[in-house]
């Protein structure tokens, strides 16, 4: 490729010198692009690690389930309880992609190596996820979004966690958005 794209208009991340200020926690809500999961064995003792002593914050939490850090924009971390003990894979990490990309993604990677993955399974945090256990042991999750179904019990326990739900016509496959007034 001979092309180059300046893309730091898009970063989070200041030009470096002596004087530069880091950027605010970014709060918003958007399709993260990639994350990494982290399963941990004290999810409040990770969380609390987590946000005082690296800065994150706790952007959403499902008790006992998931706690979504943030720094930066495009700094995203989810805590997990950490599953029984065995030889876990060195690395975890989170890729978007979408609903109809999951099973030719399990069937392709099947293909390659049989049994490396399991999956799919919807998720309380409104997903479809892929678990792939690649070549070298790197636990990758390929991660869709649901449409929200607004009748829901997750959209019930978004509303009452302070987002904004659509109303009405424009209730079908929304996203929920943090409320500005919470």
């Amino acid at each position: 490729m001979t092309d180059y794209y300046d893309a730091f208009e898009i970063s989070p991340v200041p030009p470096p010198g002596p004087d530069v200020t880091p950027p605010e926690i970014y709060r918003g809500i958007y399709g993260m692009p990639m994350f990494v999961t982290v399963p941990t064995s004290d999810l409040a003792a990770s969380v609390d690690f987590w946000t005082r002593g690296l800065g994150f914050i706790d952007l959403f939490s499902v008790p006992g389930q998931v706690t979504h850090l943030r720094r930066w924009a495009f700094q995203d971390v989810l805590l997990v309880p950490a599953g029984a003990p065995s030889a876990p894979p060195a690395v975890s990490v989170s890729f978007s992609c979408v609903l109809s990309q999951i099973e030719e993604i399990a069937e392709a990677c099947s293909a390659l190596v049989p049994g490396c993955t399991e999956g799919s399974r919807q998720t309380p945090w409104n997903s479809v996820e892929l678990e792939v256990i690649t070549p070298e042991n790197a636990r990758v999750i390929m991660t869709a979004a649901r449409p929200l179904d607004l009748d829901s019990p997750e959209a019930r326990y978004l509303e009452e966690s302070g987002f904004t739900l659509p109303k009405g016509e424009d209730r079908a496959g929304q996203a929920a958005v943090p409320d500005s007034t919470a």
